[in-house]
């Protein structure tokens, strides 16, 4: 294939591409909460899947509470859709737990990236 016919495909190919993380995706999940203070582990349950927020962060919601991890370093391909697959050591989330992005329509998962503290956000009163 000549580059000049392959640009088609690849314009059609980058229109299918999954969206990246929403500008403001924190920002906006924590709108109208309030911080607590920081913990290294949190209690996971069968239910709730963390999400990614943003770029750099990922969240989970149990109780009314929004549990905030702000990743370490980067995550390379972090993107909104994705799907994470924590290795988790018992039923908490810690911090330093590995995990992996799964994007839809993969079979293959993403780099391994490292959760940071999970701070809890509180709706304000």
């Amino acid at each position: 294939m000549r580059p000049a016919s392959a640009l088609p495909f690849l314009l059609a190919l980058a229109a299918c591409a999954a969206p990246g993380p929403r500008e403001g995706g924190a920002a906006e999940a924590l709108a109208g909460r309030i911080a607590g203070p920081a913990q290294s582990c949190v209690p996971a349950d069968d239910m709730t899947q963390l999400r990614v927020l943003d770029a750099h962060s990922v969240a989970y919601e149990t109780g009314g509470t929004l549990w905030v991890s702000r990743l370490p370093s980067d995550c390379p391909g972090l993107r909104a859709d994705d799907r994470l697959a924590v290795e988790m050591h018992g039923r908490q989330y810690c911090r330093d737990d590995r995990f992996r992005t799964v994007s839809p329509g993969s079979a293959l998962p993403g780099p391994v990236c490292t959760l940071g503290p999970f701070v809890p956000y509180r709706r304000a009163r």
